[in-house]
């Protein structure tokens, strides 16, 4: 069995894997996390390996104590890829967007594939038919959006996604904010899909993120959506590396 650790700003997530298969996965806080770990740590014995992959809210003690109960890999720009990384400025690249790549060459090596991510930020990260990383775009997720209209305004209210149906044509202040965030990162991304349709012949797109459920209904263009994505090229990485 393998442990997958994704520390993020202000939670981790924590992922056990049985070969291929999610058996348990949740999220804490840094002050809960270590003893949830121990607890699944405990209730799963036969975890041998894990993966970490941080943006650096853990300290080397912190690490240390995980490496008392497990083997453990850190996921670092230095990291043996699936595939070939021609990004131009690759100790800059999101470590999130190695690992969305790596899950990528589960079931679509050898394909043209847009991964979108919809979190804090929006990513698109497009590999090739040739496995090769080429790169792609960061723009910012709905919830950035709407902070910036109210950190950066005088009178703009900070307000929440809209889980109510959006009008094209707002007709007050808030509906206008939410249509212009919710189907302007609609568009946004429907007009990203399509641009790469035009350039790659069988483009799979994935659409993953804490946004991606609310979007996927949204969208025009085909797409598969799978909420966990990223805990699956961790564990994908985590694999790769232990047989190399």
């Amino acid at each position: 069995m393998n442990l997958i650790l994704d520390a993020g700003n202000s939670y981790v997530k924590i992922a056990v894997f049985h070969l291929d298969d999610l058996v348990f996965k949740c999220s804490e806080s840094y002050e809960d996390f270590y003893n949830s770990f121990l607890k699944i740590i405990q209730n799963y014995s036969k975890i041998e390996f894990g993966i970490l992959s941080s943006v650096g809210a853990f300290s080397k003690m912190d690490i240390d104590k995980i490496k008392l109960n497990v083997n453990l890999i850190e996921l670092t720009n230095c990291i043996k890829l699936p595939y070939s990384n021609l990004y131009k400025t690759p100790k800059t690249l999101g470590k999130d967007r190695l690992a969305l790549i790596s899950a990528s060459m589960i079931n679509y090596s050898n394909k043209n594939v847009l991964v979108i991510d919809a979190g804090t930020c929006i990513t698109f990260d497009f590999k090739n038919n040739e496995n090769q990383y080429l790169g792609g775009a960061i723009s910012p997720g709905l919830n950035l959006r709407y902070k910036a209209l109210n950190n950066y305004t005088n009178g703009l209210p900070l307000l929440e996604k809209s889980t109510e149906p959006i009008n094209f044509v707002g007709n007050t202040t808030n509906t206008c904010m939410h249509s212009g965030v919710i189907n302007g990162v609609v568009q946004e991304i429907d007009g990203v899909i399509a641009q790469y349709n035009t350039e790659n012949e069988d483009l799979t797109v994935i659409l993953t993120g804490g946004d991606a459920k609310f979007l996927s209904l949204k969208l025009k263009s085909s797409i598969f959506a799978n909420s966990n994505f990223l805990l699956e090229g961790l564990n994908y990485l985590l694999n790769y590396n232990r047989k190399e």
